[in-house]
């Protein structure tokens, strides 16, 4: 079994394409559940954000793999396969591993060295272990990839250097409208995104802010958290608080539109709006009411080589913790895979050992209990020296690339049952690495 990596994101397809691939709610753990179930997956987790959706699979067999997840990405999706294809990139093995570092580092988001991620990737997680998709081999990476991204931040200061995507956002709407300081925000949405964007408007020094929200009691949260003075209303309330705002940031997790060109009335102030949402919150065409700004997804790209120039040593030491990272965890997993068969071994030694033994004690049934115990200690001890020096350097071997070759020698050579590995040494092998 391995991780094979399938998504798409900012890089590698347009928002249009992004909208139509997005999935939440009960659709992502419907299709958490379909790639699972598929014939050449045995483990599945899914990092669905806004700008990108990847399918971490454990798989047996690499384009059986790619094909049962490229299938359902696009049943999902409404697409046909080879429209939503030309889109999808894929990492297998060694660079599967490297690009989920690198993800929980920053180093993919369309703000490179964002730390928000993080706590995606942790969400994904918490979901795949409570549907029962994910196992032992993508439990490790997640939380490996996680260690990285927070090794990096705080070793580099990348998260620092990085602004997040609320933060660029702000940056495009101070270009229309001024300076934040003492405007009306108003913020559609109550998930993580619009945490950001409360924090992110009250330290731009935003006068008031207005949370809406589907549910009211979850808007009541995140204003009440507010470190300026905020207020809670309904989503019914919308109309009435759009012609308030100056400044509006929609991130909801809604199918359709939640705001249309018809519910914002023209006045006098210029107002700016920042769409964060996938699929799209906030109807296109309100670009074309007198003094209104729309900004989507799409109108930040032009602020990702900004980002990307921000704080270049920091990302440079972010590449050079990920390649080490990398690394040390492929070497770690490559030894942890020989390790059933030495164990296996040790195990068939064990046998051939008590087998003579007890073929001795039938010969020579006049033997005191002491000599016995000597002669059965003396027996051990000289079967351990001679396995001792071959399992350690074995494992040695197997770190490095292709060490895989060992653990199928020893099996060939000392005729180990392929199974018995597996059966033999997974309790010790989880004991061992806790």
């Amino acid at each position: 079994m391995t991780i094979l990596v399938v998504g798409l994101s900012h890089r590698s397809a347009p928002v249009a394409v992004l909208e139509r691939a997005a999935v939440t709610g009960d659709d992502l753990v419907k299709l958490l559940h379909e790639v699972n179930d598929s014939v050449h997956v045995a483990e599945t987790l899914i990092v669905s954000t806004c700008n990108r959706i990847e399918v971490y699979a454990v798989v047996d067999k690499f384009h059986g793999g790619v094909s049962d997840i490229s299938e359902s990405l696009a049943r999902h999706s409404g697409l046909t396969l080879d429209e939503l294809s030309r889109h999808l990139y894929v990492h297998y093995e060694d660079r599967a591993v490297q690009h989920a570092f690198s993800v929980a580092c920053g180093l993919e988001s369309m703000v490179v060295g964002e730390s928000q991620i993080l706590g995606q990737i942790r969400t994904a997680f918490k979901l795949a272990q409570a549907e029962g998709t994910v196992g032992r081999d993508l439990h490790e990476l997640t939380q490996q990839a996680l260690r990285v991204g927070k090794r990096a931040h705080a070793e580099t200061g990348v998260d620092q250097a990085g602004a997040s995507l609320v933060g660029v956002g702000l940056q495009v709407a101070a270009g229309h409208l001024g300076d934040l300081e003492g405007r009306h925000a108003l913020v559609i949405g109550a998930g993580s995104m619009s945490a950001l964007a409360v924090s992110t408007l009250a330290r731009a020094g935003v006068g008031e802010i207005v949370v809406a929200n589907r549910t009211l009691e979850r808007a009541v949260r995140l204003a009440e958290g507010s470190e300026v003075p905020a207020r809670a209303i309904e989503l019914s309330d919308l109309t009435a608080a759009l012609d308030e705002a100056d400044l509006v940031i929609s991130c909801t997790g809604a199918t359709g539109l939640v705001i249309t060109a018809d519910q914002i009335t023209y006045n006098r102030r210029e107002r700016f709006l920042l769409d964060l949402a996938l699929p799209h919150d906030i109807d296109p065409a309100v670009r074309e009411l007198p003094g209104v700004a729309l900004a989507g997804l799409d109108d930040l790209r032009t602020a990702e080589e900004a980002a990307h120039a921000v704080g270049p040593r920091a990302v440079e030491a972010v590449r050079r913790i990920v390649a080490d990272e990398v690394a040390g965890f492929l070497s770690a997993a490559r030894a942890a895979a020989v390790a059933p068969t030495v164990v296996a071994l040790r195990s068939k030694a064990a046998d051939v050992v008590d087998a003579e033994l007890a073929r001795l004690s039938g010969r020579l049934p006049a033997l005191d209990e002491r000599d016995r115990a000597e002669i059965a200690q003396t027996v051990r001890r000289v079967v351990d020296k001679l396995l001792h020096a071959p399992t350690v350097r074995v494992k040695e071997l197997a770190s490095a690339p292709g060490g895989d070759t060992y653990a199928d020698a020893l099996r060939e050579l000392f005729d180990l049952d392929p199974k018995a590995p597996e059966a033999v040494a997974r309790p010790d092998i989880e004991g061992s690495t806790s």
